[in-house]
């Protein structure tokens, strides 16, 4: 059944921190995966899931760097390597994944890269297309066995309010015929993470998985290395002190909802809604604002589709829950 895109009664909000939203619940006997859970809100993230007894397996691109910053986090982590820019990788990644658990029950997709130069991966293919949703979908597939071995599974594909921007071009992703801008290029991408979990709920939720995806909010974090302070102040990101925008949100408030969405019992039996400040977004309304609500494209359920069947032609991945 289609989950309604409205808010509905949350005691979160937008100053609610990861750890304060997973207080009381207890994960102990569950499998969480996180992309990307080495840097910025992907931290915060297994330290929430892993503070509540769950055993957080983490993909990192750089498994020696994770290591490093993931060594004062308490609990049950493992990291196992992942590049998401590469096939073989993600491939090898999801078979030690099924090596080490028989099932998860939260898998995050939470890596992604933003705003950078054009560049594009072995295949031709565009970096932020290929890396923030090509990568995960192929993940997603590849592992798709453990998720359906779990009971009752959530994924949270983490999208962004830069979905605005949309740029989703089904017939042209990679900017082969079309000027590349950067943030165009990002827009699809964010865009792309939303409609799969759209698509994935609605393939899903026969098999007890649901889907969510999530605009975390403005946080400060290594997402913004490929942009210059002079580019930031400009977005008022910034002030031209140097001083970041009152608000944005802190790394743990910007986990926050990323981890409303894979464990809080007011989603159970819910899917396929595009979520943030610890609440299921509303449509955007006239005039939309700049970092807030929904954007009516991410709700096409064709577009959904179509997007769906173009992933699997572009990664060679068949992927039918």
């Amino acid at each position: 059944m289609t989950t309604p895109q409205a808010p509905i009664d949350s005691p979160f909000g937008y100053r609610s921190t990861a750890l304060e939203v997973i207080g009381g619940i207890d994960l102990t006997g569950k499998t969480a995966f996180v992309t990307g859970g080495y840097s910025g809100l992907g931290t915060e993230v297994v330290r929430a899931l892993a503070a509540a007894g769950a055993r957080v397996l983490v993909g990192a691109r750089r498994p020696d760097k994770a290591a490093e910053d993931l060594a004062e986090v308490t609990g049950a982590v493992e990291i196992v390597e992942l590049d998401l820019s590469d096939p073989a990788s993600i491939d090898a990644c999801a078979e030690e994944v099924a090596r080490r658990t028989g099932q998860l029950d939260i898998v995050i997709n939470n890596a992604a890269i933003m705003a950078c130069p054009l560049a594009r991966d072995a295949r031709g293919y565009e970096s932020q297309f290929a890396t923030n949703h090509l990568g995960h979908f192929q993940l997603t597939a590849r592992i798709w066995p453990l998720l359906k071995a779990a009971n009752g599974a959530r994924l949270v594909s983490v999208s962004s309010i830069g979905h605005r921007l949309n740029g989703l071009s089904i017939e042209d992703p990679n900017f082969e015929h079309r000027d590349y801008d950067k943030w165009l290029a990002y827009g699809q991408a964010k865009s792309a993470n939303a409609l799969f979990a759209l698509q994935l709920d609605k393939l899903g939720a026969a098999h007890g998985v649901r889907a969510f995806a999530v605009h975390p909010g403005g946080i400060v974090t290594p997402l913004q290395r490929h942009l210059t302070m002079e580019e930031q102040k400009a977005m008022g990101w910034f002030d031209e002190a140097g001083t970041v925008n009152p608000m944005f949100k802190s790394p743990a408030e910007g986990a926050s909802t990323s981890v409303w969405c894979a464990t809080s019992p007011l989603l159970d039996g819910m899917g396929g809604v595009y979520c943030e400040d610890c609440n299921i977004g509303a449509p955007v309304g006239d005039p939309p604002p700049r970092a807030s609500g929904v954007w009516p494209h991410i709700r096409d359920e064709s577009l959904a589709a179509a997007l769906w069947d173009k992933s699997e032609a572009m990664t060679g991945v068949v992927f039918r829950p």
